[in-house]
């Protein structure tokens, strides 16, 4: 693991217990905004290493959320956090 993905592993456990941060990255527009939210909080994070968690994340879907994917629309409860789209979170969305 290099240290950009350390760093990465670090914001992600911080959001389990950062409210506030957590909202921050939900309203980022777009990755560079992300990314640049991250640096603010102390974590040098870079784009690669937060696609490659997002590819990650996605390759790891249940069939059931697979299922609500190809439809357009997700319902989750488990949120990682990142701005996949800027309605990350919500019960429904569309991308």
């Amino acid at each position: 693991m290099n240290d950009s993905e350390e760093q990465l592993s670090a914001l992600l456990a911080k959001l389990k217990d950062d409210a506030t941060l957590k909202e921050r990255l939900k309203g980022a527009a777009d990755l560079d905004a992300a990314v640049a939210i991250a640096k603010d909080a102390g974590f040098d994070v870079s784009k690669a290493d937060w696609l490659r968690h997002q590819a990650k994340q996605t390759l790891e879907l249940s069939d059931a959320e697979l299922e609500g994917v190809t439809g357009g629309k997700q319902n989750t409860t488990n949120c990682s956090g990142l701005a996949e789209c800027t309605n990350c979170c919500d019960s429904t969305y569309d991308c």
